[in-house]
Parts: C-alpha cells; sequence; structure tokens
C-alpha cells in the first residue's frame, strides 16, 4: 500500500540518524539526537494559484528539515509517515 499525495502536500519517513560525519568522526548520542530530518517518500502535483499549477520544491529522494509541529502522523501497513504542506519545510539538507 502506498501514498499518493494531493496537492501541496509531501509524505516523509523519518530518516536514520547520521552516527559518523562525512569525514569519519564519531557524533555523541545527544548530538546524533539533536537532528530529526526526513526523507521525502512522496510529493503532491502542486497547488492551483491564479490558474497555474505551482508545483512542489521538494523532491523524492531528499532530506528535509520540517518545522517541529508540523504535519500528521499517519500509519499505514504498520509504517509511519508524515504528511506536511509544501511550505512546512524549513529546508533541503545537501
Amino acid at each position: 500500500m502506498t501514498i499518493r499525495p494531493l496537492y501541496n502536500k509531501v509524505v516523509l519517513r523519518k530518516a536514520e540518524k547520521e552516527v559518523t560525519t562525512k569525514s569519519g568522526l564519531i557524533l555523541s548520542a545527544a548530538a546524533a539526537e539533536a537532528t530529526d530530518s526526513y526523507e521525502v517518500l512522496a510529493v503532491g502535483p502542486g497547488l492551483m494559484m491564479d490558474g497555474v499549477l505551482v508545483p512542489c520544491s521538494a523532491k523524492v529522494g531528499d532530506k528535509v528539515l520540517i518545522d517541529k509541529y508540523a504535519g500528521n502522523a499517519v500509519k499505514v501497513g504498520g509504517e509511519e509517515f508524515l504528511i506536511v504542506h509544501d511550505n512546512d519545510i524549513l529546508g533541503v539538507i545537501e
């Protein structure tokens, strides 16, 4: 079973916590828990504004940061997801 988001909604899954940095340093447990990033699983087509379709800015596979209390948690097929508006995404982690 999959979720197909509508309008400017984005389906997210909590990303695995990084335990090492890109340079190979091992992070402490406190540092690893401090960042909550999400992986974009599905993106809606966008929102109609003044007769023009404005697509969502996030893309499938992006790692993103969101507002702390944003979105709605849903459970589908035993797996937990978060559905947010496109504008609840604060930034993309590169």
